[in-house]
């Protein structure tokens, strides 16, 4: 699959998580190649949304890399144990992002099952099938992303987004962001995407 160019990224965080849908996000670890289908993402704003870590413009060390050029990865951790990962979009100092929420297992599946479960792809239940990358920290611990990869050039070797299946047609469904109670009005920003259907949705 040919790999997304900078010029993908260098579009307002809106824009990109929508035609993030479909898209394979592919990390090669450990001589293995991880591979899943991106099902549902969702966009934060920077500056004016109050969800964003960017918002008001804040600038720390955990958001320096929000601040530079689009098309990098801005990994962060929540709960002190669970990995997200997220696309930054829009241009220098537009510290805007995309967060990667679920993805569907496309290859090097038992790769994925054993770092998400110990086992492998042929001996999970079909619940667990479906819960291994249904959700932004499950899907980081399935793929071995972590903090390391903070900052990653998403047109490098490593971690990095390609082209979607030719042919590949779906509906996009559009909801309010998730576990953001804090944000005020930002709450109501129907800023989530998904692929209608797809079980691998988070919820």
């Amino acid at each position: 699959m040919q790999k997304l160019s900078r010029s993908f990224y260098e579009h307002d965080c809106i824009t990109v998580a929508k035609k993030l849908l479909g898209k394979y996000l592919v990390h090669n670890i450990g001589g293995e190649e991880l591979v899943g289908k991106i099902v549902e993402v969702e966009a934060y704003k920077g500056p004016e949304d109050k969800a964003a870590h960017s918002y008001n413009n804040r600038r720390t060390p955990r958001t320096e890399v929000m601040y530079g050029p689009a098309g990098h990865a801005y990994i962060f951790r929540i709960y002190g144990m669970y990995n997200c990962m997220n696309v930054v979009t829009a241009g220098v100092n537009e510290p805007q992002a995309v967060l990667i929420r679920a993805l569907e297992p496309v290859s090097g599946l038992d790769g994925i099952s054993v770092r998400r479960y110990g086992k492998k792809f042929s001996e999970l239940k079909k619940n667990q099938i479906i819960g291994l990358t249904n959700g932004p920290g499950k899907l980081c611990l399935a793929l071995g992303i972590d903090m390391s990869n903070y900052g990653d050039d998403l047109c490098g070797d490593r971690l990095y987004i390609t082209e979607g299946s030719a042919g590949d047609e779906f509906d996009i469904v559009s909801s309010k962001r998730i576990n953001i109670d804090y944000a005020e009005e930002a709450v109501n920003y129907p800023w989530r995407f998904y692929i209608k259907g797809n079980p691998y949705v988070s919820c």
